[in-house]
């Protein structure tokens, strides 16, 4: 076993503090990592805290993690010593089923996520990214293209990938009204991806504030979702909205943007039930939809799609000293626009 170091949430009521674990040994068909960034995703928040009550602690938290590999098994043929890789948010998939499902694996029984969870051995914990360094299983390592910088990468692994996967699946692209509801780690990638597959992109925001950043990523429009007026105007408008929010919104008035046949998606997982009048969504044959994260297949997709168009985070940098008062940071919004953990800082 190797010993890595690392912070961790011992309990939901105390800051997360450091921590020292043990890693598996390598097995023929595993990648060893040394983690250089892994960025802060609001669901570590959710589950340090135990607010989805499916907390196990002790916890490491980080599923947006970018490293260089230093070992590889016997078995690997994909990756060498010295490659730029990432890792997302699970480390194996479909332990359940016959074949594993490449394209819908995040769907399918006996996802193994990369924290907060264990193996397929039923017994062994994952310890996520706030850490210098993990063992995962070869196909579920991910190459970084070499022009992405490791620090604005890593939140692609969580952040850029919520976003690509609804935009692929509901055909965003020339001739299609997007709008992304939210402009913070989620959202700003939804602009940034949107956008270079062509669509036309709208941000719905509660205020103003951040729309130079908005129409610099690549929005055309920009409203004030606290302005009644905005919904008025634009009402019947779009193809597709992502909903990157967690908080609670008037949601039939969001469905009331959408024109016939359109489909609103949820990726931001509010905390109470969501309430839809059923006439929100009959005459206009609208849609209301979820998505969540993207298959390891699609995921490689998104960062040869970022590589190919040079899309990568807007982030802060910080010291992992300072994870707490990050996390009481992104739940004010004050970030722009993903906290990324410099590891090296660990050896301070």
């Amino acid at each position: 076993m190797a010993i890595a170091r690392g912070y961790a949430a011992t309990d939901a009521s105390k800051p997360l503090e450091p921590f020292t674990f043990e890693r598996r040994e390598p097995r023929e068909d595993d990648v060893v990592i040394a983690i250089k960034y892994s960025g802060i995703c609001h669901s570590d928040i959710h589950q340090a805290r135990n607010e989805w009550g499916n907390s196990r602690f002790p916890m490491v938290p980080g599923h947006e993690i970018a490293g260089v590999v230093t070992a590889v098994g016997s078995k690997v043929s994909k990756f060498k010593v010295g490659d730029h890789v990432g890792v997302g948010c699970f480390v194996d998939s479909c332990v359940h089923c016959q074949t594993r499902d490449l394209d819908n694996e995040q769907y399918m029984p006996g996802l193994v996520q990369t924290y907060n969870d264990v193996e397929a051995d039923g017994e062994t914990p994952t310890y996520g990214g706030y850490s210098d360094s993990i063992v995962v299983k070869e196909g579920y390592v991910l190459s970084i293209p070499d022009n992405l910088p490791l620090d604005k990468a890593a939140p692609l692994l969580c952040a850029g990938i919520t976003l690509y996967s609804p935009l692929a699946h509901w055909k965003a692209g020339p001739g299609k009204k997007v709008a992304i509801v939210g402009m913070g780690g989620l959202g700003h990638m939804g602009v940034k991806i949107g956008a270079a597959m062509g669509a036309d992109i709208t941000v719905l925001s509660q205020s103003l504030s951040k729309k130079d950043d908005g129409l610099k990523f690549g929005a055309k429009d920009y409203y004030a979702t606290s302005d009644a007026e905005t919904f008025k105007k634009l009402a019947g408008t779009f193809d597709l909205i992502i909903c990157t929010v967690s908080a609670g919104i008037d949601w039939n008035a969001y469905l009331g943007l959408l024109k016939v046949d359109g489909t609103m998606v949820l990726v931001g997982a509010p905390e109470h039930p969501v309430p839809v009048h059923a006439f929100a969504l009959i005459p206009g044959r609208r849609s209301l939809a979820g998505s969540m994260i993207g298959s390891i297949k699609e995921t490689q997709e998104m960062l040869d799609f970022c590589g190919k168009h040079n899309i990568a985070a807007d982030v802060e940098i910080i010291d992992i000293k300072d994870v707490n008062t990050a996390y009481e940071r992104v739940l004010k919004s004050d970030v722009r626009y993903r906290f990324v953990i410099d590891i090296a800082t660990l050896a301070g």
